[in-house]
C-alpha cells in the first residue's frame, strides 16, 4: 500500500498503478503475474486511490488524508481484504471485523490455505451496504485462486451484476485455476517481474547479501528472496547446495519446509539439465553447477519431485521424503562428480 507522503513500498509498482488508474474502466480488476512480485501490495494501494480523499487533480493515494491513513491502519470502513488464514499474519491483515468467531476458530486449527466460502459472503453483504466516507467501497481477494469452487460461484453473481460503486480487486498468481465467468467480468492487470537492477536494489537496501544471487534462486521474485534471506537461506549456503544435494547431505534442508525443499530441488534439476545440454543454469550461479549429470535420471527425479509436490502441504514425514529426494538427486548428479564443483567436498553448517 502507499505510505505517507504517496511513497510505494515496492519502486517498481509506481508505473503500474499509474497506468492502471488511467486505464480503469470496469468495476472489477484482475491482477495477475508470478508471485513474489507485489500483487497483494498493487490491490490495496489501487483500493487506497480509489478512496483517497485528496483534493480534486491531487496524486492519489496522497498517502497523508484521513482516508489513507485508515487504509494504512487496517481499519478503513470501506475496504475489505479477504484472504485465507494462513496469509492473515504473513501480509498483516488479521480476521475482518465481525469475524471474531472465525479467527477463534482458526487459532484452535491449522490455518486454512483458502479463501472460504463465509468470507466471500460477507464481502457479498459488505458490497450491499452504504459507503460510510461517500468515495465508494473496495474488496481485495487476495491471492484469488485460493477461492474453492462454492466460494468462486458465490461471487460470481456479485461480479456479473455489481451493486452501487463496490469495486473489486482480485489478484492471481494462476489465472487458470479461475473460473473462466471470474475471468471475463474482470479487466486484467498484467504484471510482470521487475527489472533485475531495480531488484536487486531494492534487496541490498534490505540487508540482503549477494542481492543478485538471492534473485535469480528466487527465479527473479524479489519479495520470496527477501523472505528467504529473512529465514536464513543465503547467497553462500545457496551456492553450496548443489554440492551438498551431491553429496546427499540431506539434513542441509533440516529446518526448511517442504514445499521449498521441493522447490529447490526442482530449481537445482532444472539447472543441472540446462548444464548437461549446453544451457546456462536460471537459478544456480553457473560454477556451482556441473554439467555431467545423468539426463535420463535427472529426467526421472523430476517426475517424482513434481509427483510429491501436489501433496507437499500433506502432514506426512517431510525428513524421510527429504532424504529419499536428495538420495535419487544424488544418484542423477553422480556423473558429474568427475569434475566441478559437485567434487569438492563441503561440510555442512548448523545452520544449513
Amino acid at each position: 500500500m502507499v505510505g505517507s507522503g504517496g511513497a510505494l513500498p515496492l519502486p517498481w509498482l509506481a508505473p503500474i498503478l499509474r497506468q492502471t488508474l488511467q486505464t480503469q474502466h470496469a468495476h472489477a480488476l484482475l491482477l495477475q503475474g508470478p508471485e513474489g512480485v507485489g500483487q497483494f501490495e498493487l490491490a490495496v494501494s489501487l483500493a487506497q486511490a480509489w478512496l483517497c480523499e485528496a483534493a480534486s487533480g491531487a496524486g492519489r493515494p496522497c498517502g497523508d488524508c484521513a482516508s489513507c491513513r485508515l487504509v494504512q491502519a487496517r481499519s478503513h470502513p470501506d475496504l475489505l481484504v479477504l484472504i485465507p488464514e494462513a496469509l492473515q499474519v504473513t501480509l498483516g491483515w488479521g480476521a475482518a471485523e465481525g469475524d471474531e468467531a472465525g479467527a477463534e476458530r482458526a487459532s484452535k486449527t491449522k490455518p486454512s490455505q483458502e479463501i472460504k466460502v463465509e468470507a466471500v459472503r460477507r464481502a457479498v453483504n459488505f458490497a450491499q451496504t452504504t459507503s460510510a466516507r461517500g468515495r465508494g467501497k473496495v474488496v481485495v481477494l487476495h491471492p484469488a485462486e485460493r477461492m474453492n469452487g462454492i466460494s468462486a460461484n458465490t461471487l460470481l453473481k456479485t461480479l456479473e451484476e455489481p451493486v452501487g460503486d463496490t469495486r473489486f480487486v482480485l489478484s492471481c498468481a494462476a489465472p487458470d485455476a479461475l473460473l473462466p465467468t471470474i475471468r471475463s467480468r474482470c479487466q486484467r492487470v498484467v504484471m510482470s517481474l521487475p527489472p533485475a537492477a531495480e531488484a536487486v536494489a531494492w534487496l541490498t537496501d534490505r540487508g540482503v547479501a549477494e542481492a543478485a544471487v538471492m534473485l535469480a534462486a528466487a527465479g527473479g521474485q524479489p519479495q520470496e528472496a527477501l523472505a528467504w534471506s529473512q529465514q536464513g537461506i543465503d547467497a553462500e549456503l545457496w551456492t553450496r547446495l548443489p554440492a551438498l544435494v551431491a553429496q546427499g547431505a540431506a539434513q542441509a534442508f533440516g529446518s526448511w519446509p517442504l514445499p521449498r525443499v521441493i522447490d529447490a530441488l526442482q530449481k537445482l534439476c532444472h539447472d543441472s539439465a540446462c548444464a548437461s545440454n549446453g544451457a546456462t543454469p536460471r537459478y544456480f550461479p553457473l560454477a556451482s553447477i556441473s554439467s555431467g549429470a545423468d539426463t535420463a535420471a535427472l529426467n526421472a527425479w523430476m517426475t517424482e519431485l513434481r509427483r510429491v509436490a501436489r501433496h507437499a502441504e500433506h502432514p506426512w514425514n517431510a525428513g524421510l521424503v527429504t532424504e529419499s529426494l536428495v538420495q535419487q538427486g544424488q544418484r542423477a548428479l553422480a556423473g558429474a562428480t568427475k569434475n566441478g564443483a559437485a567434487k569438492r567436498p563441503v561440510s555442512v553448517h548448523s545452520r544449513a
